[in-house]
């Protein structure tokens, strides 16, 4: 990832998106989440911690990319917003943030975990996260036709291998820690166009 930040263009890389996406947006909007204490895990440039801070959340940014946490920071800095950004491995040890967060989300990051990652993974995302938290994530579905349309894992133009999953694996995944409120497959408006993704909106028991 710092080899993708640091030698191309924000404009070119195909996940770095200066709009929130629709779903964020009608979660805070419409008063799903309300501001609080959240947290980016897989933040990239930061452009969605940069939202939710201008909407009135007191917001954190993880990545594990020294170069993207670096541009969040200049990003936050230019808008004269107060925002956390930690370099870290969001598989990794969390601990030291634990019942921090009322809501986390990631965005487009679960598919670049592969499923024996997963476990730890969302274990952290529940040890982030205050009794009754929030939590959004949104991955790449194993029905969307993008690079090459078959088999769960696959390899795109910048050489990074993703992983398609389906609707019944997250939910394995999820139902263990989270009530589920929302799973479903839905259309996602891309940089580059249109592609079909699991979309979760989950709350900590």
């Amino acid at each position: 990832m710092d080899k993708i930040y640091g030698s191309m263009h924000p404009d070119e890389i195909p996940w770095n998106m200066k709009d929130p996406p629709g779903i964020l947006r009608e979660i805070v909007t419409r008063g799903r989440v309300k501001p609080c204490k959240a947290v980016e895990l897989g933040c990239g440039a930061g452009n969605y911690v940069v939202y939710l801070a201008q909407n009135g959340f007191d917001t954190t940014g993880i990545d594990i990319s020294e170069t993207a946490v670096g541009m969040a920071r200049k990003l936050a800095s230019e808008k004269g917003l107060d925002c956390n950004f930690i370099t870290a491995d969001i598989r990794g040890d969390m601990t030291e943030l634990a019942d921090t967060f009322d809501f986390a989300y990631d965005w487009e990051v679960m598919h670049h975990i592969f499923p024996e990652d997963r476990q730890a993974y969302i274990s952290n995302v529940y040890t982030l996260l205050k009794p009754e938290g929030v939590y959004l994530s949104v991955c790449f579905s194993e029905e969307s036709p993008q690079f090459g349309g078959k088999g769960k894992y696959r390899t795109t133009p910048l050489e990074t291998v993703l992983y398609f999953s389906s609707e019944a694996e997250m939910e394995k995944l999820f139902k263990p820690l989270f009530e589920i409120q929302v799973l479903n497959t839905v259309d996602v408006q891309g940089k580059f166009g249109i592609h079909k993704a699991i979309y979760a909106l989950l709350k900590k028991y």
